[in-house]
Parts: C-alpha cells; structure tokens; sequence
C-alpha cells in the first residue's frame, strides 16, 4: 500500500472538516529502529527501539500536526498561518503553507533559534518578525492574534495540531504488534508528551498502557521545577521554554500512566547526543539526546526493569543545528601528504 501521509492513513481517528483537502507532503511512517549497541553502552538490559521523526518531511515531528493545522486553515479560509517558534514550528509551518498556496509568519526569539531551522523557514517564504524577548513572550503575542480575520495559528495550541502528533503512537503499536512497558521523549512546550499519551490513550481504551518519560532540560525545566522559568537557559533550542503550553497534559500524562517527567543537564545532553550517533548511526538535533540522557539517568537509578520494552521518540535531525556539533569539534585536522604511508600513520595503521 502506497503512503500519502497521516491524514489519509489515519482519518478515520482525526477531527477533520468532511470536504477537506488534505494539505501534506506525505508525513509520518518514520522507522522505528532497534538500538542494542546504545542499549549495552548505557548499561540497559532491554529492548529500546528509536522512533525517528527526523525523517520527516522537514525533519521533525512538527509535520505530523502541521499537515492537520494547514489543512483545517485552508477549509476555513485562512490566508495567512502564524506561530511562534524556537525552530521547528517555523520550518513546518511554512514548508506546510507554501504546500498549500498560502502565506506563512513566524515570530521568533531574536538570535535564539538554530541555523538550519531559521533557514528552512527564509527558503519556504516565511515573513520573519524577531522579537525582543524568549519563546514565552512570542507565544503570548501569538495568542493576542489567534482571533484575526483570515489567519490561522499553528502553535500547539490549536488543539488539532495535537490530533496530529498523535499518530505516531499509532505507528508505534503498529510497528511493534504490541505496547511498550515505557515511553521516552523530550519535553519543551509539552505538545508532543500529551499528543503521545492521549494516541496511546485512544488505541488502548482498556489495558497497559506505557510509562510515559519527559525529560527537561536543567535550565529550562518549569514542570520539573514547580514554576514557571523566566529565562530558560539550554544548549537544547527545541525545549528551551520556560512556561509550556500543554504543560498541564504533560504532567497529566506522566501521573495517568504512572510515569515521570525528570531533568537533565546540558552536559548529559551533549554526552548522549555524541553516544548515539557514534553507537547507533542517528544523527539528531541535542533536544533528541534528553530522553537519551534521560534513560542513561533511569537505568542507573535502577527504574528500567530488566526485559522491558523500552520505545523513545527522537524528535528533530542533527542538521537542524549544525553550530552545534561544530562547537564540539572547533579545531579541523591538520593536512596531511597525499601518501599511504602518511595516512597509515595518521590512522595508526
């Protein structure tokens, strides 16, 4: 069978206008990738499976609802998508638009947003407005325009834009034939833990259901913390939020599923960013490498009980933040002659 997206997959499960024209670029079916190399490294005796969202269209997750909020703005007649945006919302947002022949703006913390998302959104014909403040501050200018003639808001607080993100419990079911014992995820504006638990929700009604996981970054964890974090401080861009608008379905689903949401700082981050693609080949964006640093946390603590199904979402691409890895590696090698004797003594050969 041919894949068209999640509206087409899944419609009969998503809130959509009868007559509406799906507006997609054929989002989701993302692979769900055993990982036992980055299982032994951390110490885990279990089965930890990826889902990468980085394969998405515009490399995030963020497609899986943008395809419902743009195909809900075109039915109801919106000439213009708006968000606020650290990166991602703003990629898809925009490439959803252009898909659909309608204009896009992002509102963004001005030098707060990474490289290759602040690119994605200038290719796709965004009008880009800085402003002088956090992701926080754009979000509650945002909500003041939610009621504009003609101009659709595509942050997760459109509530379809959660229906979308949904799916991918779906396909993680699916994929495995079976529910997991715990689900891992990064958590920044908490839409994506509280879109995952209420597809688990809807495809479970009665049974198991998984442990859901958030992980927070350690200067930007208002969940974790107890109040909200005015300047949130992250290396992690995509979860470097201080007042999260789903955070109360966030913290609902840690409690409902007996889970947690829990903190890691910028250094575990960047540890298990670097652990996971040199054990397993994945190369995401340092948001992804909280639940990565999460896990590593959780086995240690002895919360993971040996034989358990474990399933983590990695929700961007590392080419989404090249500045990055490149802080990492600051220094390039030094040339070498162009001879094998000197690139077997380079490569200790």
């Amino acid at each position: 069978m041919s894949w068209n997206g999640i509206i087409h997959a899944f419609r009969d499960r998503l809130p959509l206008p009868t007559n509406a024209k799906a507006i997609t670029l054929f989002e989701g079916n993302t692979p769900l990738l055993p990982a036992p190399r980055l299982t032994a490294a951390i110490g885990g005796d279990f089965d930890l499976r990826l889902k990468y969202e980085g394969l998405n269209p515009t490399a995030s997750f963020k497609d899986r609802g943008m395809t419902m909020a743009v195909t809900h703005a075109v039915a109801k007649g919106a000439k213009l998508v708006i968000c606020a945006s650290t990166g991602n919302t703003s990629a898809s947002a925009s490439a959803y638009a252009a898909r659909a022949g309608i204009a896009s703006a992002v509102i963004i913390p001005s030098g707060k947003i990474a490289l290759g998302k602040l690119t994605q959104a200038l290719m796709h014909g965004a009008k880009l407005l800085p402003i002088s403040g956090n992701f926080d501050d754009a979000l509650n200018l945002i909500r003041q325009m939610s009621n504009l003639k003609e101009v659709e808001v595509v942050n997760s607080i459109n509530p379809v834009r959660i229906e979308g993100q949904k799916t991918a419990s779906f396909e993680i079911l699916e994929a495995l034939g079976k529910t997991p014992d715990f689900h891992f995820l990064p958590v920044g504006n908490a839409g994506n833990i509280t879109a995952y638990w209420k597809g688990f929700c809807e495809a479970i009604p009665k049974g198991p259901r998984p442990r859901m996981f958030g992980w927070q970054a350690s200067g930007a964890a208002p969940l974790v913390d107890g109040h909200i974090v005015k300047d949130p401080q992250t290396i992690a861009t995509a979860i470097r939020i201080g007042n999260p608008a789903s955070g109360e379905g966030a913290l609902a689903a840690a409690k409902e599923s007996n889970g947690r949401i829990d903190k890691v700082s910028d250094q575990e981050i960047l540890s298990a960013y670097q652990l996971l693609a040199q054990t397993e080949g994945i190369f995401v964006e340092p948001a992804c490498a909280a639940p990565v640093a999460g896990l590593r946390k959780a086995v240690a603590a002895g919360w993971i009980p040996k034989g358990s199904l474990v399933t983590m979402t990695l929700t961007g691409h590392g080419l989404k933040d090249p500045d990055t890895v490149l802080s990492l590696f600051p220094h390039a090698p030094s040339p070498i002659p162009p001879t094998l004797d000197a690139a077997r003594k380079a490569l200790g050969l």
